[in-house]
């Protein structure tokens, strides 16, 4: 029997996951719709950036997978010179999280990799981004964020005070585990596999 790998860490410890991926659009209503009728996308935090002139927000996709949906809010948006080549929209760039990202500067300039637009709010959330030319034609945002749960909504967050929960099903469990990066992950198990499992945590320790 394959088991079940409850939790993988990251071989470049630099890099946490793939946070989001961020398209931007001409019409968020019709995106929104689109993406919560069709693939279940659940709404969590937005906030309209008036600097830039464009409103953000963040879907939440099964267990761990995120979208953000960006729109111009006027004339003079960043989005326009994207926005202009495009019929609706498109994928405008990818954010990857890293646990530090002093330490993933001082990563890229050792490679020589350039970046910009470093810019820190706080110890909130912290930024830089990789130009498309030094990419492979993907725009890439690296940032660090003191917790990832703070952009999703409520129905995704765990909401017990241990980092798990279980609960009896009409098989076996469903086992829940607060994922780091936010959000949770679900397992079925059958009651074999709760056994072995408990074995397995028993010699561990």
């Amino acid at each position: 029997m394959d088991k079940r790998v409850l939790l993988m860490k990251s071989t470049n410890p630099m890099i946490s996951r793939i946070d989001h991926v961020s398209l931007a659009v001409k019409d968020f209503r019709k995106a929104r719709d689109f993406f919560e009728k069709i693939f279940g996308a659940v709404t969590g935090v937005g906030a309209k950036e008036n600097a830039l002139k464009y409103f953000w927000n963040i879907f939440s996709l099964g267990d761990l997978s995120r979208l953000e949906i960006m729109e111009p809010t006027s004339d003079g948006s960043f989005l326009d010179n994207f926005l202009s080549t495009k019929k609706d929209g498109g994928v405008h760039h990818m954010t990857l999280e890293t646990p530090d990202i002093q330490k993933f500067k001082n990563h890229l300039e050792d490679h020589g990799i350039r970046y910009f637009g470093y810019a820190e709010i706080g110890d909130i959330w912290k930024e830089l981004f990789i130009h498309p030319r030094d990419a492979f034609g993907v725009l890439i945002q690296v940032a660090q964020m003191s917790d990832p749960n703070d952009y999703l909504p409520d129905s995704v967050k765990h909401q017990h005070g241990k980092r798990w929960s279980v609960e009896k099903t009409e098989d076996g469990v469903t086992l829940t585990l607060a994922h780091p990066g936010g959000g949770t992950m679900r397992f079925d198990m059958r009651p074999e596999e709760i056994d072995e499992l408990i074995d397995d945590l028993k010699n561990a320790i």
